[in-house]
This record gives structure tokens, sequence and C-alpha cells, in this order.
């Protein structure tokens, strides 16, 4: 018999949760589609009752926010140069737009917020917020010409995912590349 102390108590133990729920998230997204992949379905995938996920996330679009920020983790802003640091960016956000799940979920919860302003919110506030502040910092630039960048970039990469259904080729993210670095490089006025 083990004593109280020893016993380990049922269940999963909560650290695991969210991987479990994150994993299964993106699982289900890419096995059914990010409509079709309702909290229901993520919970079973992930062996969790749907009351502990939606005592975590209120609403789907706050479970797939969480789970974009996991999966993209924090941005890697390397280089010696602006031109290096802007593209070592672009090719991270588009690696992780092609990792399974990624794209799906990504564009499809930006699909959501078109209508939905306080899922607008959470995506500015909980995705978008600490990438654009990262950027501003690491480029110098202003706030608007940071929104634009990720803009110009986020949206081409999801447009392609959204038209394809597969990530943008590596030889396609050279010409994004070469097509946005004058305008942050030797572009308009920085002001």
């Amino acid at each position: 018999m083990t004593s109280p102390t020893s016993a380990r108590p049922p269940g999963r133990p909560r650290a695991g949760v969210n991987a479990a729920v994150f994993a299964a998230t993106l699982s289900t997204v890419q096995e059914v589609g990010y409509a079709r992949a309702t909290v229901e379905r993520i919970a079973g995938a992930a062996g969790v009752a749907k009351s502990t996920v939606y005592r975590r996330w209120p609403t789907k679009g706050a479970l797939i926010v969480d789970c974009l920020l996991d999966a993209f983790g924090p941005a890697p802003l390397v280089g010696g140069s602006r031109a290096e640091l802007m593209t070592s960016t672009i090719r991270w956000v588009a690696a992780k737009v092609g990792e399974p799940g990624v794209g799906d979920a990504f564009a499809g919860v930006f699909s959501d917020a078109v209508s939905d302003p306080a899922l607008r919110e959470i995506l500015s506030t909980r995705l978008q917020d600490p990438y654009r502040i990262a950027l501003q910092e690491a480029l110098d630039e202003p706030e608007n010409r940071v929104l634009f960048f990720i803009d110009v970039v986020v949206g081409v990469l999801l447009h392609r995912m959204g038209m394809t259904g597969e990530p943008m080729v590596e030889r396609d993210v050279d010409a994004l590349i070469d097509m946005i670095l004058p305008h942050f490089t030797e572009g308009p006025s920085r002001a």
C-alpha cells in the first residue's frame, strides 16, 4: 500500500496538459482542417476533457492563438545587419507557417478574426504585439513600418497557403526577400 504522500493524483499532470493540447490542436487541424477542428475533437485527441480545455481557453480562437505562440516561440532575431535580421525573420516565419498544422491554424484563426472583433484583439495583443515589439527594438523602426513589414510577410505567406494548401517554396521565399528588403533597407524615410 502506498502512503498518501507518495500516491500520484489521478489524471494528467498539469504541466503536460498545455503541451498535449497544443500537439493535439496542430495534428487535428492538419488532419481535418481548421473549421472541423472543434474543441471537442482537440480535447479527445489530447486525452483530456473538453472542460479542461475550456478552463484554460474560453474559445477555440484563444486556444489557437496560444497554440501558435507555442509553435512559433520567440523570434530568433539574428544577423549582423538590418538586411540579415530581416532575411532571417522572413525565413523563420516562412518555415513556421510551413510546419504541419501551423499554417492551417494561422490562416483559420486569421480568417475567423475578420468578423470577430474580440478574436482580432486577441490576435493583435497576444500574437502580433510581442513580435512587433521585438522587431521594433531590433530594427529601430516605428510601429507603422514594422506593422507593414509583418502585414506584407505574413499576408503573402498565408495567401500562398490558402490558395495552394502548401507553404511557399524556398525560391519564392527568396523572391519575397528580394522584393521586401530594398523597401526596408533603402526605402522611404524611417520617420
